[in-house]
C-alpha cells in the first residue's frame, strides 16, 4: 500500500549518544551508489523507484554532521563465503553476471522479469530447471517486478553485505552496538530468490555468521514496516536464531504471502518465530505496547546478540506504508531494545521519506545508546 502523508507537527529529535560521550561506530560504503535504478513495475504500471541512492546518502549526511556521536567506518571485504553460507550459490552466481547477460541478450538498462516461476506452473512435474536464456533467468530467481537489476547492482549488494559483516565484527570485538548503513536492503531476500528491493539478506547473513562462529543464540528483531519474509524463511526451521517482526498486516501489506501470526517456526525452529502484524494508522503508544510483547519474547529466548533490521518506513509520512509513528517513537522503541542489555547490531532496511530519514535513523540510534 502506498500512501502520502501530511505533516502532523509531531516530529521530535532523538539524541544520538549517551551523555557519557559514547560514540557509535557507523559502517558505510559509497558502493551503494552503483545501484541506481529509476523505475519499478507496480500492478502493471511503471512508476518511479523508491529505493534510491539518496536514501543512504541522506542517512550518511546526518551521521557525518554528528561527529561527536558517530564514527564513520569503512567496510572490510568478506568475500562470497558468508553469502553462500545463507544463499543458494546459484543465486549468487546469477546476480554476479545478471545485468551483463541480460543487457547483452536484450539491450535493456534495467532488467525486470516478465515471467516469474509460479508453483502451479509445474505442479506434479517437479521443480523447473534454470533456463538458458538470460531474461528467463530473471524470473527464475526473482519473485516480483519492483526489484530491477542494473549495471552496479551486484557490486552494491556485495558492498551491503560487507557493511553488515563489518558492523557485526565490531560488536563481536567488544562494541556494545554498531550500525551498518546497508543499501540495498536485505530482509525480503530468502535463501534462493531476490525481491522487495533486496538481493542478499544482510541481516540473515550477519545473524548466521554470529550463531555459527560463536555457538550462541541470536535474535533478529525486524522493525521495518514490511515483514521480512526472507529472514523468516532462512531461519524458520532453526532453533539458534529467533526471528521477531512487527509489521503491517500481510492481509493488506507487502509481501502479502508471509508474516501471519500463526507462522511460528517449524521442526527444531518451532516457537522461534514471532510475527506481530499490526493495523493501519497505529500510533506511538499502541506500537510500543506491541513492541513490549516482542521484547518479552526476546528476553525469554535469551540471545547473546540482537540483530535489528531497522526500517523507518513506519514513520507517518512514509509514501509506501500506512503506520502513524512519530520520530519520538523511534527513540522510545530503541530505548526498549536497549533495556534488554545485550550487544546490538543495527542494519538499515527501509525508509522512503527522504526529508526525515536521517533524523529518524539518528533518533533510533540515540534511543539505543541513551536507553542502555
Amino acid at each position: 500500500m502506498r500512501r502520502e502523508g501530511t505533516n502532523r507537527g509531531d516530529r521530535a529529535v532523538g539524541r544520538t549518544a549517551r551523555d557519557d560521550g559514547t560514540v557509535i561506530p557507523a559502517v558505510w560504503s559509497p558502493l551503494h551508489r552503483r545501484h541506481a535504478p529509476t523505475l519499478e513495475v507496480e500492478l502493471g504500471k511503471p512508476v518511479a523507484q523508491y529505493e534510491l541512492p539518496a536514501r543512504a546518502d541522506e542517512i550518511h549526511r546526518a551521521l557525518a554532521e554528528a561527529p561527536d556521536h558517530f564514527r564513520i567506518v569503512e567496510p572490510v571485504g568478506h568475500g562470497v563465503g558468508p553469502i553462500e553460507a545463507v544463499h543458494d550459490p546459484g543465486l549468487v552466481a546469477f546476480l554476479g553476471t545478471a545485468w551483463e547477460d541480460v543487457h547483452r541478450e536484450q539491450g535493456v538498462a534495467e532488467a525486470i522479469p516478465d515471467t516469474v516461476v509460479h508453483p502451479a506452473l509445474r505442479a506434479g512435474m517437479g521443480p523447473a530447471p534454470p533456463p538458458a536464456g538470460a531474461a528467463a533467468r530473471l524470473g527464475f530467481w526473482c519473485f516480483e517486478t519492483m526489484t530491477p537489476v542494473v549495471e552496479g547492482t551486484y557490486e552494491a549488494a556485495r558492498g551491503a553485505v560487507d557493511v553488515a559483516l563489518t558492523a557485526t565484527d565490531l560488536v563481536l570485538g567488544g562494541e556494545p552496538a554498531a550500525y551498518g548503513l546497508c543499501r540495498p536492503p536485505g530482509h525480503h531476500a530468502p535463501t534462493a530468490a531476490y525481491g522487495g528491493y533486496c538481493y542478499f539478506n544482510n541481516a540473515g547473513i550477519a545473524a548466521h555468521a554470529i550463531a555459527t562462529s560463536t555457538g550462541t543464540k541470536v535474535t533478529v528483531l525486524d522493525v521495518d514496516y514490511h515483514h521480512g519474509n526472507g529472514t523468516q524463511q532462512i531461519f524458520y526451521g532453526r532453533s539458534d536464531v529467533q526471528y521477531v517482526s512487527l509489521h503491517g498486516d500481510p492481509n493488506r501489506a507487502y509481501p502479502y504471502f508471509a508474516g501471519h501470526a500463526e507462522e511460528t517456526g517449524a521442526g527444531r525452529g518451532a516457537g522461534s518465530n514471532l510475527n506481530l502484524p499490526l493495523p493501519a494508522d497505529i500510533d506511538d503508544d499502541h506500537y510500543l505496547t506491541a513492541l513490549t510483547r516482542a521484547i518479552d519474547a526476546i528476553d525469554a529466548f535469551d540471545p547473546a546478540v540482537i540483530v535489528v533490521s531497522l526500517g523507518v518506513d513506519t514513520y507517518h509520512l512514509d509514501p509506501i506504508a500506512d503506520f502513524g509513528l512519530s520520530t519520538d517513537a523511534f527513540t522510545r522503541s530503541a530505548a526498549a531494545v536497549a533495556g534488554l542489555a545485550r550487544p546490538v547490531v543495527v542494519l538499515q532496511e527501509g525508509g522512503y521519506h527522504l526529508p526525515s530519514i536521517g533524523e529518524n535513523v539518528l533518533a533510533w540510534l540515540g534511543g539505543l545508546m541513551n536507553g542502555s
